[in-house]
């Protein structure tokens, strides 16, 4: 997730109209690259042009990868991944804290050590092993192996290793939010490889919608094909799902590159798509890894047992057919 981008292109300032009570804001556009993955932002900002305002976000995206890329070996992340160091910045101390809340809802399925099981089938950048010692590996996977004390990360053993690409990008969609806030946004949506934080309304005065993609294998279209769509206005949205990132292996069958924890393996199940809405994108990315980790009928069941969960799951039916299942509170998020 964070890989280096290559330079956006910057929209155009959108003109001002008029809302039915009074004079609409206008809304600063901005389209490229953050996360080495593609950006959106719109948002009625004060005071700052579109370049100034694409400059400081990309200082963000800088600042993100230096502190979380476990792609960039120069990153404090792959320094403590190494031993190298063992202090931790704020953005790496915030995510720990948030994996141990969303951990202890998982049965042990959300776990941000499992860095060493997704390089041994061959995601996080490495080459795949062909049949990975996974007994061997997992003797140091484990939240608890972990921990911070007085700004220092403290290992058990120092073969664990931490990935936060299961959060990361949430987080950094709720930074680039307090950024726009920053500059006086009252309205806005930011979206980073569609992972979304909004707030108020769009510059047609509408409630924000969002598109949640239609999970067949290999889809890489980027919302051409969308099962349905979400409005909102306010919170973080974020869909997890292993259509994208998976191989077959010489037995045919299908690797993701959601691993559980627990077994070591690739947690594949009829569960496709994840989608959650919660305050925060953080909150949202964490979460639908979770349910897609837990499979289809163990994610069903903690979905019931949250009744203030706005869930939205995709699973394989019969054939070719999709099932879905939207919790309660999801329901009026859902456009019909």
């Amino acid at each position: 997730m964070l890989k280096k981008g290559i330079c956006g292109v910057l929209a155009a300032l959108v003109a001002a109209a008029f809302w039915s009570c009074g004079r609409r804001p206008a809304y600063v556009s901005v389209d490229g690259v953050m996360l080495g993955t593609t950006l959106h932002v719109a948002a009625d900002v004060r005071g700052v042009s579109p370049q100034e305002l694409y400059a400081a976000v990309m200082e963000l995206d800088r600042e993100a990868k230096a502190s979380m890329s476990i792609y960039d070996p120069a990153s404090l992340l792959s320094r403590l991944n190494r031993n190298e160091t063992d202090s931790v910045d704020s953005h790496i101390a915030f995510n720990l804290r948030l994996a141990d809340s969303i951990g202890s809802l998982s049965g042990g399925r959300y776990d941000v050590t499992v860095k060493p099981l997704v390089e041994a089938w061959g995601f996080a950048g490495k080459e795949r092993v062909e049949r990975p010692n996974v007994d061997s590996i997992l003797e140091f996977v484990g939240r608890e192996k972990v921990r911070i004390e007085a700004g220092r990360l403290v290992k058990d053993d120092p073969r664990v290793q931490l990935d936060f690409n299961s959060v990361a990008k949430g987080y950094v969609v709720d930074l680039l939010a307090a950024l726009v806030e920053k500059y006086g946004a009252g309205n806005y949506i930011v979206d980073v490889g569609g992972e979304v934080r909004c707030r108020g309304v769009n510059p047609r005065g509408d409630a924000w919608r969002i598109g949640i993609e239609t999970p067949f294998d290999g889809n890489m279209t980027n919302g051409e094909y969308l099962q349905k769509r979400v409005r909102m206005h306010d919170g973080g949205l974020a869909t997890s799902g292993n259509y994208r990132r998976f191989y077959l292996d010489a037995e045919g069958n299908k690797i993701a590159h959601t691993i559980d924890p627990r077994t070591g393996c690739s947690a594949v199940s009829r569960l496709l798509s994840v989608t959650v809405a919660a305050p925060t994108c953080a909150e949202a990315d964490a979460l639908g890894t979770m349910f897609l980790a837990m499979g289809a009928d163990d994610a069903l069941a903690a979905a019931a047992a949250m009744p203030e969960a706005k869930v939205y799951f995709i699973l394989a039916g019969d054939g070719d057919e999709y099932e879905e299942y939207v919790s309660p509170a999801m329901e009026a998020l859902i456009l019909q």
